[in-house]
């Protein structure tokens, strides 16, 4: 073993741990009864517990979560080899093979490049791999293909723009982008006007979509954005309720008008510190 490669130990002991749990006889019952379906819920929340370590800055709870993250792929690798598809070293070969051969400019001979040209080859790379699974499913390749279907909305959203962008289908800034926030607002407002609004959850939907164009556009990960913002609100809100509560009011209790008052000073005072 080099001096650089990890000590093998501690992932063969989880993957015997990840056995045992399995054990239809000597295994835990609730481990037993899963599948990939019933634990695909759970591998998504610890990817988010890994995000929300990393943006509170908290490095002993994202070594944490990342173990916990871990173990979601040694369960599903785990459920794989039971059914004889493949099992967890298969996941690690095909992962190393895969990076190998999308960094020729650090495993190969390729020159090495800036990030941009960097991104670039990727994506090349990318769309060579697309086109390869669509000859062997033998159905028409497409730019979009691959684009998980249970990524969060905001974020597949922003996925689907920046895949769309490689062929050319884009804006060049933010700027003509919120004009078309600003145009899908207009087509809100139409449809809330209707009768019985029939098309208010689509143009709802097509608002929130040029949203997240004027995000990408801007640099900005709008899911992480969003993220933000919910937590911005969580904090001013539950100030305004210790503030209504030192006047002896409550949510609920006080009027909108109050309520909004209190906001604004919370608001301000976060601005100003």
């Amino acid at each position: 073993m080099s001096r650089d490669a990890p000590d093998p130990g501690p992932i063969l002991a989880l993957l015997e741990i990840m056995m045992r749990l399995r054990d239809p006889a000597r295994g835990c019952p609730w481990d037993v009864a899963q599948d990939f379906s019933t634990i695909a819920p759970y591998t998504i929340e610890e990817a988010y517990e890994v995000a929300d370590a990393i943006a509170r800055g908290d490095l002993p709870a994202l070594r944490e979560e990342l173990g916990d993250l871990l173990f979601q792929v040694v369960f599903h690798a785990r459920m794989a080899e039971e059914r004889g598809a493949f099992a967890f070293a298969d996941v690690v070969r095909g992962l190393a093979d895969k990076m190998v051969a999308r960094h020729p400019h650090v495993f190969g001979d390729a020159d090495r490049r800036d990030a941009d040209a960097q991104i670039v080859a990727w994506e090349a790379m990318k769309a060579a791999e697309r086109a390869r699974k669509a000859a062997a499913d033998r159905s028409p390749p497409s730019v979009l293909d691959d684009v998980p279907l249970a990524l969060p909305a905001l974020a597949r959203a922003q996925k689907l723009q920046k895949r769309a962008s490689t062929v050319g289908f884009d804006w060049k800034a933010a700027e003509p982008a919120l004009d078309k926030v600003r145009e899908e607002t207009d087509e809100v407002a139409a449809a809330l006007a209707e009768p019985g609004r029939p098309h208010v959850a689509e143009e709802i939907g097509d608002l929130l979509f040029a949203a997240v164009n004027v995000a990408r556009l801007a640099g900005i990960d709008a899911e992480t954005a969003l993220r933000a913002a919910n937590a911005k609100f969580e904090r001013r809100f539950k100030a305004m309720e210790i503030e209504l509560a030192a006047r002896g009011h409550a949510p609920g209790v006080a009027d909108l008008t109050e309520m909004d008052a209190v906001w604004t000073l919370i608001k301000t005072a976060e601005k100003s510190g």
